[in-house]
């Protein structure tokens, strides 16, 4: 990630309208890639509201700042969504990401990729996190490339209701310091 950017801070209900204007700005951009991602609020707005402004009040949003000026936004839960991911998969320490949304002005500088490499070392340290999973949205397959291209794996798409719109699961194991690469055998 950049270094010249604040580092992440926990964002406090202040920061909802913030958050709201990074959707927004990423929303309009999707909107000129030919996707249908964030075309409206799923399932609506004041759901999607109510789901950012839960996520505030859980300690789980974090924004990245540049001075005054928002650059990014996370959300990372330790729990998975059994909807999405199985029993198993739930069992298994990992730190589950939502509304990784970066401000274009900071686009391709590696600040959504440092947010999960920063959110994975946390999540790792404060309770054994063994996994990055993130559900990602199912007709967005520039999307899809993009997690492939920092190193997560297609896991599958979810089996929930095709409605839910962020059916396309994806994982990256976490680096153990002291153990090999690719030595990430399962619990």
């Amino acid at each position: 990630m950049d270094t010249s950017l604040d580092e992440p801070r926990q964002a406090t209900s202040a920061d909802h309208q913030t958050i709201l204007h990074l959707y927004k700005d990423a929303s309009d951009w999707l909107h000129t890639k030919n996707t249908d991602q964030w075309a409206r609020p799923w399932p609506s707005w004041e759901a999607r509201d109510q789901r950012i402004l839960a996520s505030i009040a859980a300690g789980a949003t974090w924004i990245v700042g540049d001075g005054t000026d928002a650059v990014a936004t996370i959300t990372a839960h330790h729990r998975g969504d059994a909807a999405l991911w199985t029993r198993r998969e739930r069992r298994q320490p990992a730190v589950y990401v939502h509304r990784l949304i970066v401000n274009r002005d900071y686009a391709r500088r590696g600040v959504g990729a440092g947010l999960l490499d920063w959110a994975a070392r946390r999540a790792a340290a404060q309770y054994g996190a063994r996994q990055v999973r993130i559900d990602v949205w199912t007709t967005n397959t520039a999307l899809h490339d993009y997690y492939r291209g920092i190193g997560f794996l297609f896991v599958r798409f979810a089996d929930c209701p095709a409605s839910y719109p962020s059916r396309a699961l994806f994982q990256r194991p976490i680096p153990v310091p002291g153990r090999a690469a690719g030595d990430c055998a399962d619990d």
